[in-house]
């Protein structure tokens, strides 16, 4: 009796697992920008554990469900991470708007740092600037972190603060969005193109989509400090392991 208990509970176990397998159906979009066209790329389903390839006028077709996130990278545009609604998944043809890489995103840093200094006023701007003519009249900057390895590397923690709260009144700007921007930026700054390519064995196209990948998981945004670096190189030498294992559906 207990045998014959057991397998009913294994059996009614594998149809609820295939049963939420099935209950994902192929969803067609299209990744568009105003400026370029979009033609090579990756989509991710984290949930599903798949990804596969932007093809030509940025279309792509992939496994996915209402609430599944979805990764979106391609060269010279700025990864994304959307959760799917009904209204996405009922969509004839799904649209995805990519931003440019980097301008967007440094014009925000840019600007609103230079905001945020000017509103704090008194001697933190004269801190705060470079100076370039001897090692007695160079001026400590507490904005740009420097272990003398990389000179005014940039304090991506303090940015991430900074904008931050400059945007926390913007309804459309979420938290989780920003996190996910300067975790990314903070990596490629402070890792070489080595690193990627050779320790993680990442290719070219593939690093955006590493990093947004990695910034998904929560335990990412405790490595934001330059005296964390090696743990969390620890953490992407076993993400890449996950990441790897990710299979990429080919058109």
């Amino acid at each position: 009796m207990k045998n014959k208990l057991g397998i009913l509970v294994v059996c009614l176990f594998c149809q609820i697992a295939l049963g939420q397998n099935n209950s994902r159906k192929p969803l067609h979009g299209q990744v568009v920008n105003k400026s370029l066209a979009i033609e090579s790329g990756y989509v991710m389903n984290i949930n599903a554990n798949a990804r596969t390839f932007i093809g030509v006028n940025g279309l792509f077709d992939i496994m996915a469900r209402p609430k599944d996130t979805l990764l979106f990278t391609g060269l010279a545009f700025q990864s994304k991470k959307v959760v799917l609604t009904e209204k996405d998944c009922a969509e004839i043809l799904f649209s995805v708007p990519l931003d440019l890489v980097n301008i967007e995103l440094k014009e925000v840093l840019v600007h609103k740092d230079l905001k945020v200094k000017s509103l704090q006023g008194g001697s933190q701007s004269i801190v705060d600037m470079q100076f370039e003519d001897d090692k007695q009249s160079t001026a400590k900057n507490n904005v740009m972190y420097s272990d003398q390895t990389i000179k005014y590397g940039t304090d991506f923690v303090r940015i991430f603060k900074d904008v931050k709260k400059l945007l926390k009144k913007n309804d459309d700007v979420k938290e989780d969005v920003i996190s996910d921007i300067a975790f990314v930026e903070y990596s490629k700054d402070n890792f070489t193109p080595d690193f990627f390519s050779k320790t993680l064995g990442l290719k070219p196209d593939e690093i955006d989509l590493f990093l947004l990948y990695c910034s998904n998981d929560a335990e990412s945004k405790k490595y934001l400090k330059p005296e964390e670096k090696f743990e969390l190189i620890d953490f992407m030498i076993n993400k890449n392991k996950e990441f790897k294992k990710i299979e990429t559906n080919k058109k």
